[in-house]
């Protein structure tokens, strides 16, 4: 079955995308469109009633990692990697210019 795509249609997608394309652009994006159509409704062929719904291809898991409570600020390990510093803080270069 093959899916045509009206120019209507084209020109309703190059709206809602925002895009501005030339004739031969459109001819292109209607026959890309329409072979992506084609191939969903193969797909569309297949039988899927044995397949469990997924959301990812993957396994998904918490790759985050515990927080972790500890005695120490940090601060000297931060500072540490200052190209400047002024006792506890860091030295910046001036960004705002008053009169």
């Amino acid at each position: 079955m093959a899916n045509v795509i009206s120019d209507e249609t084209l020109e309703y997608v190059g709206i809602l995308a925002k895009l501005e394309l030339a004739d031969d652009e459109k001819q292109r994006a209607k026959k890309d469109m329409e072979e992506m159509l084609d191939y969903i409704d193969k797909l569309n062929e297949l039988d899927t009633s044995n397949v469990e719904p997924m959301s990812h291809v993957f396994p998904v898991n918490n790759v985050f990692r515990e927080d972790e409570v500890v005695e120490r600020d940090g601060h000297e390990e931060t500072l540490a990697n200052a190209p400047e510093r002024n006792g506890n803080s860091f030295v910046v270069p001036k960004t705002i210019v008053g009169d």
